[in-house]
């Protein structure tokens, strides 16, 4: 069946005592409210689902900065997770606070700028006072994670002509328009960053679902994902329990987007593509 690697799974603790509740946008998402997961509650749906490893993302919407139950659910498993942090990247301790968050043994970086709690694109994306956090960030080689929506295309655009060097992964491919089918124009902004190398993509359901509407169809979409991207610079993600579908429901979904494609893009998207991003997550020598 081949190996499945997560790069967008959540962990939620129902001890908000222990781990308090600090949502960007103020409040918190009904998602994580409604379906608190532990690490452990995770490692298990993860193994029922035939999940090897993940790349657990900061809940923004439930613990903003704060990245500690992240942390300790890495700590706990190490040899099936790594995960990605978020930080200010405007405030003035940017990089302080990357190296501490690293210095945990988190692996990647979130900008949350758009979702369910925070409805319109943010504008802060490009803000000159980011561009020490890309920098840094560029230099090291830490994957960023974007969470956007289409109108922040333009200002993703502005960073990776400014740094060419960083790894970016773009949530949910930033949500495009998809139902005007081949070749997708109402998305063009988001097929012109394949133009830079780094620009990498994350599938997720919201994606596979969107491909099915209008004039798309699956095979469609997917083919004109290889013929921009390439398998190589797109990787699997869950967004599970955000996603309120069952693990297993999700892989199956994934594995049927990728069945038209041959054997080495499946295996990029559902693992290669993560290893490369996230080489915590490979087996020892």
């Amino acid at each position: 069946m081949g190996t499945i690697i997560d790069i967008h799974p959540h962990v939620i603790s129902p001890d908000t005592e222990r781990y308090p509740l600090t949502p960007l946008g103020g409040t918190q998402s009904t998602w994580s409210s409604k379906h608190p997961i532990t690490h452990e509650d995770l490692i298990a749906q993860m193994d029922a689902a035939g999940i090897e490893k993940a790349v657990v993302v900061q809940a923004s919407t439930a613990y903003g900065h704060d990245n500690t139950y992240v942390a300790e659910a890495v700590a706990a498993h190490p040899t099936r997770l790594t995960g990605v942090f978020s930080v200010d990247v405007l405030a003035a301790d940017a990089i302080e606070k990357i190296d501490y968050w690293m210095g945990r043994n988190l692996t990647g970086l979130r900008l949350f700028t758009a979702g369910s709690t925070v409805q319109g694109q943010s504008t802060w994306l490009n803000d000159p006072a980011s561009h020490p956090a890309w920098q840094y960030a560029s230099d090291i080689g830490l994957p960023i994670c974007v969470q956007m929506r289409p109108p922040g295309v333009p200002m993703l655009r502005d960073l990776v002509q400014r740094f060419p060097d960083a790894h970016v992964i773009i949530d949910h491919l930033a949500r495009p328009e998809l139902s005007d089918g081949p070749p997708y124009a109402a998305a063009s902004g988001l097929w012109e960053l394949a133009a830079f190398p780094g620009v990498h993509l994350k599938m997720t359901l919201r994606n596979i679902k969107a491909a099915e509407s209008g004039q798309s169809t699956l095979p469609a979409f997917m083919a004109h994902l290889m013929e921009t991207f390439g398998a190589d610079r797109v990787a699997w993600g869950s967004n599970f329990p955000a996603a309120d579908t069952p693990l297993p429901t999700l892989v199956a979904r994934a594995r049927e987007a990728v069945a038209m494609l041959d054997k080495d893009q499946q295996e990029a998207i559902l693992s290669g593509t993560a290893l490369s991003l996230y080489p915590a997550l490979k087996d020892p020598a």
